[in-house]
């Protein structure tokens, strides 16, 4: 995969005002496609800083090294009047800005998208992130992910009888919802491409796990059926499950009937695709629980890479059940080039692949504050002038004790 290219986004400036996840996974990977990416931290910083261990060499936790990769970092307290004012110099010449406060926050600094910024930036693209948008009943309230997974239906449909209703072991909503903003800030450049105009854009997490209620969703407006737990079950298909062999757990998806059949000759067991409980995917999940004990029992002296390895091979999809460990080191992710390394710095290279105009993952996630001189010179403060920031607390200074590294 080349890196010899810039990426597809090189000359945009975004002014990134996010934290935790959703909004600062957006902007990493704009930041990955080439955009000049200012990371304003508050006062207290990132939570996700603090969200460990483990901690990395700079005394950082993993968590936050995830999403802040290729960005400069300062630190305002834009309830100040001077840092408004470093705000809006960012603003001049800024494409997008991307914040997740609470809803109101923005407006109650006299920095509101409609009253304020539509007019003094008439290009700038408004990425505002939210649990639930700034209005309706739940309007204006925070959000969190396993708080929407629970809410929104995600945790019922996750788990098994034995687990109950579990929420799902990565922040799968936060996680989506950076794409959607992601997704909304792109489609507001190419209209701005257009009409020579910005817009505000939103992405709520509510807004974004409802969108995951599939196919659960559909099949409810459909059927009247409460979706229930199914543990690694699909709903709609039979065999899509996990399954036990000789040296551990794999995963089979077999989504029509002929994969079934080639399912049915590679494990011994010709005769189940000819079996009226089973000659059809209606018939298969009708008797999922007697397919699953069979397949298993076929499967049992077998292990599970070899099986797997040979599934595929005839077009019956099957992986072992890998750790993390065991999923980052595998030879593909090696292949794919999955895996970020920027000195001590380790990470997860975004998932799009552009062939004409390649991304680079950018330098080591910032630490607190780190760009604050360069940042604040670049927007023509002199020396005087930053002190004087850094002395009333509009700005908070570089964090001391902290080595910063080139790439």
């Amino acid at each position: 995969m080349s890196t010899s290219g810039k990426g597809a986004l090189v000359g945009m400036r975004v002014v990134d005002l996010t934290r935790v996840l959703a909004g600062p996974l957006c902007t990493q990977i704009l930041a990955d496609q080439g955009a000049h990416v200012i990371k304003v931290e508050p006062p207290m910083g990132d939570e996700t800083r603090k969200l460990g261990p483990p901690f990395d060499d700079a005394g950082q936790a993993a968590y936050f090294s995830a999403l802040n990769r290729g960005k400069q970092a300062i630190s305002l307290d834009l309830s100040n009047a001077d840092a408004q004012e470093v705000l809006h110099r960012l603003l001049a010449d800024a494409d997008v800005l991307v914040e997740n406060f609470l809803p109101g926050t923005m407006e109650r600094w006299g920095l509101g998208y409609e009253s304020v910024l539509a007019t003094r930036y008439p290009r700038l693209v408004y990425c505002s992130i939210s649990g639930f948008g700034a209005d309706g009943p739940l309007g204006g309230l925070p959000g969190y992910d396993a708080v929407l997974q629970a809410m929104c239906g995600v945790m019922s449909v996750n788990g098994d009888s034995a687990s109950g209703a579990t929420r799902i072991g990565v922040p799968v909503i936060d996680h989506l919802t950076g794409y959607v903003a992601l997704s909304a800030i792109l489609m507001a450049l190419c209209s701005r491409h257009q009409t020579g105009r910005g817009q505000r854009v939103e992405a709520t997490l509510y807004d974004t796990a409802l969108s995951l209620l599939l196919p659960h969703a559909s099949n409810w407006f459909a059927s009247g059926s409460c979706p229930s737990l199914l543990g690694s079950a699909h709903p709609n298909i039979a065999p899509y499950d996990k399954f036990l062999a000789r040296d551990g757990e794999l995963f089979i998806g077999v989504l029509n009937d002929p994969q079934f059949r080639r399912l049915s000759q590679h494990i011994g067991r010709p005769e189940l695709s000819s079996d009226a409980r089973f000659a059809s995917n209606s018939g298969r999940l009708a008797h999922r629980a007697a397919l699953k004990a069979v397949i298993e029992e076929a499967i049992a002296e077998l292990d599970c890479g070899l099986l797997c390895e040979a599934l595929m091979k005839v077009g019956v999809p099957a992986g072992v059940l890998n750790s993390v460990p065991q999923a980052l080191a595998h030879a593909h992710s090696a292949h794919r080039e999955l895996v970020v390394q920027r000195g001590h710095y380790k990470g997860v290279r975004s998932p799009m692949v552009m062939f004409g105009t390649p991304g680079v993952p950018g330098a080591a996630p910032p630490v607190f504050a780190q760009d604050s001189h360069a940042v604040l010179e670049e927007l023509g403060f002199n020396q005087v002038q930053r002190e004087r920031l850094y002395e009333t607390g509009a700005a908070m200074r570089p964090a001391s004790g902290f080595v910063i590294s080139a790439e």
